[in-house]
């Protein structure tokens, strides 16, 4: 078994947060109504994609009714919705809709990760439960050993990519680094393009902070930066 997939094992087994497991448990419990019939995963959400990708996505944690209904990031809300139409038109998913963790869809030449694996209250995780999340974080940056572009989607996710670069003495200071929308970080000649990128979550869309030609241009971006 590939170390990557022995590392999600891990994850969906961990109660490290009791306040973010008893959200989880009881989400699935109650539901939202338009899902009564499906049994939620109610667990931390494992990473997934392909273990050679060159492109790395980080999100900030799965949703209360999506990820953490489906069991798989980024599936079953409106930020995957808009987030796979886009990995679809790059050519970075196979297909350009996610509604559970079994409908065929895979990731090409990318790997999506978030800050949190379990969902928080508010989509607000506390520093404390991203500080005792990290690890996995780090493992994954470890055994992904080809990636060459980091897409940060949202502040947070962008904040726990530094902050374990930091960790690892890979940078000196985060401060150097300022979030905007679609902008390019170099943190070392080794290390891997950062993009910057508002989050496609529902509340910038409907906004409109975040359009769908805005976060395609990212992924375009990050398309030409993997074939450099």
């Amino acid at each position: 078994m590939h170390p990557l997939f022995q590392l999600q094992q891990s994850i969906t087994a961990c109660n490290l947060c009791p306040r973010l497991r008893e959200h989880c448990r009881e989400v699935a419990r109650v539901k939202r109504r338009a899902y009564l019939d499906w049994d939620y995963w109610g667990q931390p959400v494992p990473s997934f994609g392909d273990p050679g990708a060159r492109l790395l996505i980080v999100g900030l944690a799965p949703g209360a009714h999506g990820a953490n209904r489906t069991g798989r990031m980024f599936t079953g809300d409106s930020s995957g919705e808009l987030l796979y139409r886009v990995l679809h038109g790059c050519g970075f998913a196979s297909q350009p809709e996610s509604r559970n963790a079994s409908d065929g869809l895979t990731l090409i030449d990318a790997y999506i990760t978030a800050a949190a694996r379990c969902a928080p209250p508010g989509n607000k995780p506390s520093p404390a439960e991203l500080h005792a999340c990290r690890p996995y974080l780090h493992r994954e940056i470890g055994l992904l050993r080809n990636v060459q572009v980091v897409v940060a989607l949202g502040r947070i996710a962008f904040d726990a990519y530094l902050t374990v670069l930091a960790e690892a003495n890979r940078i000196a200071s985060k401060a150097p680094y300022t979030f905007a929308h679609n902008k390019t970080h170099r943190t070392g000649k080794a290390d891997p393009i950062l993009i910057s990128s508002y989050h496609p979550s529902q509340q910038n869309t409907s906004t409109g902070r975040l359009t769908e030609a805005m976060l395609r241009a990212v992924f375009q971006r990050a398309k030409k930066l993997t074939r450099a």
